[in-house]
């Protein structure tokens, strides 16, 4: 970073890694620019992004407010905040935990540690649930494995949907049940602590789920700011990547409605088994769908006979 100074305005301050934000008087124009080049030294991948999220998190301000303010010179207190969340961004930790939210679709939900961070592809997961309860009135659902509650938020809000969420995690449960009060869905979403569907009863149209789904042998290839920062619990789907997805199959598939769908979100090396799987249990209209990418990633299909 570089002083306010007149003629300092054409100049690039030099890269100081190791040192953010050093103890001098710093535009947001400046600051901006700085903390880009610092997080770029540090391998994130889109540095100006995480540097606006950075700097907007410290000052209050909104992404398109800092460039509104470039010369507005940042408080002491401002500051130091930008220092420690930009060590932390540097380490590589998520952007989701050090801002605490994250976007999902319409709405944003808090994160916190120990919760897996809400990704894009999930919300094609909600595109194929809201597809098959097409014309179901007021449906019930179940969730499995809720982490955030953004799935079973999202479709309480498009849809009116009642969602029973379960996961066994304390740290998910937690977070789900601040999203929806914070949401104001309290109404609609039910949240319980528990392993898969133990201790659930009940019929529902549908059954959903995120479950861990990474091969075990290709944790070690993870990013570090995935297998560094978030739970194993929740990325580890067992030799095959299908360990929970079993689970789901002989635990809650049953709770199913027949008639009703079953939609579930998986590493794409694996989807062609698992249509088979769901097949064999009994499953009709089995398809794949692909995620923003083109990669495959969902699979689904209409619960007949199980009950």
């Amino acid at each position: 970073l570089r002083p306010i100074a007149p003629s300092a305005s054409s100049r690039r301050p030099p890269r100081q890694p190791n040192n953010p934000m050093p103890q001098q008087v710093w535009t947001i124009g400046d600051t901006l620019a700085w903390c880009r080049e610092y997080l770029a030294h540090h391998d994130d991948e889109n540095p100006k992004l995480s540097a606006e999220w950075l700097l907007a998190g410290a000052t209050g301000l909104s992404r398109i407010e800092l460039y509104m303010h470039f010369d507005r010179p940042l408080t002491m207190d401002e500051r130091d905040v930008l220092r420690e969340t930009l060590k932390r961004r540097g380490a590589g930790e998520p952007l989701q935990y050090i801002s605490g939210e994250a976007a999902f679709r319409h709405i944003v939900v808090k994160t916190s540690r120990g919760v897996l961070i809400p990704r894009p592809e999930t919300e094609v997961l909600v595109d194929v649930v809201l597809d098959g309860l097409a014309g179901v009135d007021a449906p019930r659902v179940l969730e499995v494995g809720c982490g955030t509650g953004c799935i079973a938020c999202s479709l309480a809000r498009e849809t009116n949907a009642h969602v029973l969420a379960t996961d066994i995690s304390p740290e998910a449960v937690d977070c789900t049940r601040k999203n929806v009060e914070m949401l104001g869905l309290e109404e609609l979403v039910e949240v319980v602590e528990c392993d898969c569907v133990d201790g659930v009863e009940g019929s529902f149209d549908c059954l959903v789920s995120n479950p861990p789904y990474i091969p075990t042998a290709e944790l070690a290839e993870l990013p570090h700011e995935v297998a560094g920062f978030e739970p194993a619990l929740a990325l580890d789907g067992g030799d095959d990547g299908l360990a929970f997805f079993d689970r789901l199959i002989t635990e809650a598939l049953p709770l199913v409605k027949d008639g009703g769908l079953f939609a579930c979100e998986l590493h794409e090396t694996c989807l062609e088994e698992a249509a088979r799987r769901l097949r064999k249990a009994g499953c009709v209209d089995v398809k794949v769908t692909k995620d923003l990418v083109g990669r495959d990633r969902i699979v689904s299909g209409v619960c007949r006979d199980l009950q």
